[in-house]
């Protein structure tokens, strides 16, 4: 029996572990220093209502990882004015930092003169189309504005995670791999579909490797922007085995007509998921190669781990 102050001698007593203070607070937010540069999203294509939607929200997952940010959208065609091409949010970005600057001064306030760049280019891509990126490149030198052009958001983790979501969604892949949870049109072979010819496809591939690791099935990479080679990598599944197919985009959505989609789907004969579109990880990616150009970034955002 217990005593009233503890157990009876010879049983084990436990004791309260003492508290650390602070051990799972969160860390504080990291947040735009002042003055930092605006992020421009530039957008493939023109903006229409789907595309405009797609670049707002991505810009808003941005905004809302990192407080203070400036987050802009430039789109590579049209002349809207309510949804300006690229070089002219460039443009607006420099003259709105000099009227900053020389209102601080007229006011009396000390400032520091402007440096760096005006802003940082962030590629609505997902692998590199030297085409595009050629375009987007020669926009920002005939802007005359200082700015810095990142990478495209591929590959990464991250994608592997979004593509094997809108999978899943399509009912072409299991949900969950730990539960053995079961689709029966779930794909035995995925034909991840990029554009931007072979060095699109050598860079897809490497995203195709982290999502067979998570499907366990095979993924081959193919370019839907050169004749044969959905078709071709189709049969080369099929001849390994693999008899019930997917199409996988490995597209943001605005790169190409999605007609082009539903018409590979139709040539591999099997079913095409949707593209990644506002998948919370674009926005996540897009952030990260801001704050890398600016050397703000703690990390590079991770992957969760394999269904």
């Amino acid at each position: 029996m217990s005593s009233p102050t503890g157990p009876a001698s010879g049983l084990p007593v436990r004791m309260p572990r003492p508290r650390q203070p602070g051990r799972h607070r969160r860390p504080e937010p990291l947040a735009a220093p002042e003055g930092a540069p605006a992020l421009v999203l530039v957008v493939p294509g023109t903006p229409g209502a789907a595309t405009r939607s797609l670049a707002e929200e991505v810009v808003s997952i941005a905004r809302s990882e990192l407080p203070g940010l400036d987050a802009r959208i430039g789109y590579l065609d049209g002349d809207d004015a309510e949804y300006p091409p690229l070089q002219s949010v460039l443009a607006r970005a420099a003259e709105e930092r000099t009227a900053r600057y020389e209102q601080a001064v007229a006011a009396g306030v000390e400032a520091k003169e402007p440096e760096g760049p005006v802003a940082v280019v962030v590629p609505l891509l997902a692998g590199p189309d030297s085409a595009l990126l050629r375009r987007v490149r020669q926009a920002v030198m005939d802007s005359r504005i200082a700015a810095e052009l990142t990478d495209v958001l591929g590959p990464h983790p991250l994608l592997a995670e979004a593509l094997h979501v809108r999978l899943s969604e399509a009912g072409l892949a299991r949900a969950d791999r730990a539960r053995l949870f079961t689709v029966a049109t779930a794909a035995d072979g995925i034909i991840l579909a990029s554009v931007g010819g072979e060095e699109a496809v050598q860079a897809a591939g490497i995203t195709g490797m982290l999502l067979a690791a998570r499907l366990a099935v095979p993924v081959m990479a193919a370019a839907l922007d050169q004749e044969g080679s959905i078709s071709g990598v189709a049969e080369q599944l099929r001849s390994s085995g693999s008899q019930q197919l997917a199409l996988a985009p490995y597209l943001i959505g605005p790169e190409i007509d999605a007609e082009l989609v539903a018409a590979a789907a139709e040539e591999a004969d099997c079913s095409a998921a949707e593209a990644l579109g506002p998948y919370p990880a674009i926005g996540k990616l897009v952030l990260a190669k801001y704050t890398t150009a600016l050397g703000i970034a703690p990390q590079q955002p991770q992957g969760t781990p394999a269904l």
